[in-house]
C-alpha cells in the first residue's frame, strides 16, 4: 500500500512539472524583424518620402522665401517711411524666422518621426494582436522581446509563427 502512495505522489508530481513547464513556455521575437516584413512597410517608406519631399522641404522654402522678404523689407526698402510699429514687427518676424530656419533640423526630424509613428502604430497593433494569438494558440507563458534581454534561458523564435498568423513570407537569415 505505501509502495502505491509513494507512487501516486510521484505520478501527481510528474503531472504537476510537466502542467507547470507547459505554461511557462517560452518564446521570443524580434519586433523589428517582424515590423519589417510587414507588407504595409513599402507604402509607408514611400508616404513619408513624399511627406519629406512635399510638406517638410516645401515649408523650409517658405521660411526662407518669408525670411527674404521680411529681411529685404528692413534692408532694401526705405525704413524711415515705414512706421516704427510696422518696423518692430518685420525685426520680430524676421528673428522669429531666423530661429525658425536654425531650429530646422530638429524640428523637422520631430514632424517626421511624429508622422512615421502615427502611420506605423496600425502595423505594431497588428503584429502585436498577431504575436498574442500565436502565444495563446502554442501555449507560450512567455514571450520576451529579443533585443531586450541579455541572458535568456532557452526559448522558440516565433517569428515564423507570427509571419505565418500575418499571412507574410518570413525566410530565416541563414545561420552562420
Amino acid at each position: 500500500m505505501k509502495k502505491i502512495i509513494v507512487s501516486f505522489v510521484v505520478a501527481m508530481g510528474l503531472l504537476v512539472a510537466e502542467n507547470a513547464s507547459a505554461q511557462n513556455k517560452l518564446g521570443y521575437i524580434d519586433v523589428n524583424e517582424a515590423i519589417s516584413i510587414m507588407p504595409e512597410m513599402a507604402k509607408i517608406d514611400t508616404l513619408l518620402q513624399q511627406f519629406q519631399t512635399d510638406s517638410l522641404n516645401s515649408t523650409f522654402g517658405s521660411l526662407l522665401q518669408e525670411y527674404n522678404y521680411k529681411d529685404s523689407m528692413l534692408t532694401k526698402t526705405d525704413t524711415t517711411k515705414m512706421p516704427v510699429s510696422v518696423k518692430n514687427q518685420y525685426k520680430q518676424d524676421r528673428e522669429n524666422l531666423i530661429y525658425q530656419i536654425q531650429n530646422w533640423q530638429s524640428i523637422s526630424q520631430q514632424v517626421y518621426q511624429n508622422k512615421q509613428a502615427q502611420l506605423i502604430q496600425p502595423v505594431y497593433k497588428k503584429v502585436d494582436d498577431a504575436i498574442k494569438a500565436v502565444a495563446k494558440e502554442n501555449g507560450y507563458g512567455y514571450v520576451f522581446v529579443k533585443d531586450a534581454l541579455i541572458v535568456m534561458p532557452p526559448a522558440d523564435d516565433i517569428l515564423p509563427l507570427v509571419a505565418k498568423k500575418l499571412g507574410v513570407k518570413y525566410t530565416p537569415p541563414a545561420k552562420k
